[in-house]
């Protein structure tokens, strides 16, 4: 018996892919000015914020947002997990992020998360210091230091490797384009009984408003530092 199939399903609404690419270039900016230093780490301060504003919207919206781009959707139950992990996997297990994709997600922002919580009470005793620096202790401070400058610093490396990997394997063994789905926000050929991501106005003005309400917010935390 065939499986009925939509030709094109929205999966990604249009905040969850602007939080994507921007997160995308955040991260990227925010490698490269840690490892010029000087002048620009006034660059990586403000990114970091940036970053900060972005994870606090991302929270926000998953809860809120799309289908998909919901916590309880991607997130894994491990009788899915299993399921999926013995080949077993469902058509909805695919439509968004796999129960694998989802797991790296999760970790990506748990990782960044802490970069950018570390990196807010850090301090190299030279030019640059978090915002949050004259609110926890000495201990704090130092122990940040060294995490936001090593392991946590490798552990972005690892995860942004293991992401860039997942993604070449999807295009190139089993021909699925997950870059361009991110792009444009649907998927192809998925079966009609799975839900579409809500989008349009009804998604875009709602996040707006999360947007800068998360904007305003990691502003106040950057002008801690004037105080």
């Amino acid at each position: 018996m065939s499986i009925r199939t939509t030709p094109r399903l929205r999966i990604w609404d249009l905040p969850t892919r602007l939080f994507h690419w921007l997160l995308t270039l955040c991260t990227i900016a925010l490698i490269v000015t840690a490892q010029i230093g000087g002048n620009a780490m006034e660059w990586h301060l403000r990114l970091g914020h940036a970053v900060l504003a972005l994870l606090l919207f991302r929270i926000i919206w998953g809860f809120s947002g799309g289908y998909w781009s919901r916590f309880t959707t991607f997130i894994p139950s491990p009788a899915r997990l299993v399921r999926y992990l013995k080949g077993q996997g469902t058509p909805a297990d695919n439509a968004g992020h796999n129960p694998l994709g989802a797991l790296s997600v999760i970790a990506m922002l748990l990782i960044l998360g802490m970069q950018v919580g570390t990196g807010l009470v850090s301090d190299d005793e030279i030019a640059f210091a978090g915002s949050l620096v004259r609110y926890v202790s000495g201990e704090t401070i130092a122990w940040a230091s060294i995490w936001h400058k090593g392991w946590g610093q490798w552990l972005v490396y690892a995860i942004l490797g293991l992401h860039i990997a997942a993604l070449v394997f999807y295009r190139v063994v089993k021909r699925k384009p997950l870059v361009a789905a991110m792009l444009h926000g649907d998927k192809l050929n998925q079966p009609q009984d799975v839900p579409a991501s809500r989008d349009g106005w009804a998604a875009v003005l709602p996040a707006f408003l999360f947007a800068a309400a998360c904007a305003v917010m990691a502003y106040w935390v950057w002008t801690r530092a004037a105080f």
